[in-house]
């Protein structure tokens, strides 16, 4: 008699083969992978710790090849998920034994100079948005990494050095074309499905496959830009000086302010501002710009124009793929002496030289989209303050020092979060929000949830998609562009 495991086995097994002769009667072979060489290159993502394996890789070439996946999944019981720019820390691009939708071909980007408008691929990164961009004298708004999906971090919001002058990377989404959970097709923006278009901006990638979008571009393909450090041992006035810079900074000015370990790999000050306005004024000896080297004496003090892909790839190279690593987020009004306290400890406890903490401000025309206009949970202005620890030792993710389990690293960033909490506001950035962290899930959204479930229970009842975390009522965090 056979053993209920084997029989299992057996119907598994004939799901599988069932799974890849329909994908394979509508998709291309090559382009359906299961393991090889390219199977191990689909399924690398920007965190080494990541190691969750899907079974099927589709390779997506058109928004048919989507569909064609979508209806394969549901059809044999498979989860689904979607990989964008695979940036995301937890892995979201992946499910366990399922079948990943894969963008990464789906990267064009085309200009329209007239309208200023990109129409970019499910699959672009930043980096593709911005150099396209470059090339009419114009950009996009994006995060401060040309690695990431352009598209996931749209959906989530996006955060970046624009967002005094024009807005979260979602306030400039002007429409897209999905898929749906039943393999339907939509184009969707102010005027056509506006509830779906208002829940894509800001609610993450829960509603269907995005497989273009059109962003709002903007005359400023040079910025000053630059890096500035000082020694840790200044912090305290350094930090004291920025919290009255950072809150009267006009819509031109955006800076990144934290920790990084410094050239000799001790704990610096960091501050990294971007002005997006005149560029004879930004880059001027007494401007606003090149007075954030003045409030100490620096070790480094780079300033001046820079073209914004130039940009992006300065980040990427400070936070190359490959390393392991995990990441939390909190939001505050402001750093003051309580919270800096906190960080300045938590930087000069660095556990590798490869972590980093820095904030980010929400100020300007961000500020001035009433609440409910998007999905995004909050408009007033704040601080999104990113922990990121970064590793490469992976022995040290099963170092039981201390009795938890936990590795060194993973101890630091979940000590610093929990120190942070007495300071912050509800809830969080999505995009850098997972399983750990419920409570701030379920405030992450404010006065819009309803809305926002509403528009999942709608257009997805089955929550076949799941990436960003949503408020309770949803299907677990899982994928979508990541």
């Amino acid at each position: 008699m056979q053993s209920r495991a084997n029989a299992n086995a057996d119907a598994r097994d004939e799901v599988s083969t069932a799974l890849l002769a329909e994908l394979r009667s509508r998709i291309p072979a090559g382009r359906v992978l299961t393991n090889g060489p390219e199977y191990a290159k689909a399924v690398a993502l920007f965190n080494a710790a990541v190691d969750v394996r899907p079974s099927v890789v589709v390779r997506c070439a058109t928004t048919a090849d989507v569909r064609a996946g979508i209806r394969a999944s549901r059809n044999h019981g498979v989860p689904l998920s979607v990989r964008g720019g695979g940036h995301d820390f937890w892995g979201r691009a992946f499910r366990p034994g399922g079948l990943v939708l894969d963008l990464t071909d789906m990267r064009g980007v085309q200009v329209d100079i007239g309208r200023r408008v990109a129409t970019v691929g499910g699959g672009a990164l930043s980096s593709d948005v911005v150099s396209a961009a470059e090339t009419a004298g114009l950009t996009a708004v994006t995060g401060t990494a040309g690695a990431v999906g352009m598209v996931g971090l749209t959906l989530g919001g996006g955060y970046g050095p624009l967002i005094g002058q024009f807005g979260l990377a979602a306030d400039n989404l002007l429409g897209a074309e999905v898929v749906l959970a039943d393999g339907s097709r939509v184009n969707t923006d102010a005027e056509h499905h506006p509830d779906l278009f208002w829940a894509l901006r800001g609610g993450g990638g829960n509603f269907g496959v995005v497989t273009s979008a059109r962003i709002r571009l903007h005359p400023v393909p040079t910025v000053v830009s630059g890096t500035i450090l000082y020694p840790i041992a200044q912090s305290a006035d350094i930090l004291a000086n920025l919290g009255g810079i950072l809150q009267d900074c006009p819509d031109e000015l955006t800076v990144d302010v934290g920790f990084l370990p410094g050239p000799d790999g001790k704990p610096t000050v960091y501050v990294a501002p971007t002005w997006s306005g005149d560029i004879e004024v930004g880059n001027a000896e007494n401007g606003p710009v090149r007075a954030l080297a003045r409030l100490g004496t620096p070790v480094l003090a780079e300033i001046g124009p820079v073209a914004r892909s130039s940009a992006l790839a300065a980040t990427d190279a400070m936070f190359p793929p490959g390393r392991m690593g995990a990441i939390r987020t909190r939001t505050v009004q402001t750093i003051s002496g309580s919270i800096a306290t906190v960080l300045d400890r938590a930087a000069r406890e660095f556990t590798s030289p490869f972590s980093a903490i820095v904030w980010h401000q929400f100020h300007g025309a961000a500020t001035r989209l009433p609440l409910g206009s998007t999905a995004f949970g909050r408009r007033e202005p704040h601080l999104m303050v990113e922990l990121i620890s970064l590793w490469e030792d992976r022995e040290s993710q099963d170092d039981a020092e201390g009795g938890d389990g936990r590795s060194p690293h993973l101890r630091w960033l979940e000590q610093l979060h929990a120190a942070l909490e007495p300071f912050s506001l509800p809830g969080g950035y999505v995009n850098f929000l997972g399983p750990e962290t419920p409570d701030q899930v379920e405030e992450s959204y404010g006065p819009n949830t309803e809305r926002l479930l509403a528009v999942k229970s709608a257009v997805d009842p089955d929550s076949v998609f799941a990436a960003t975390p949503l408020p309770s009522g949803t299907a677990d965090a899982g994928s979508s562009p990541a």
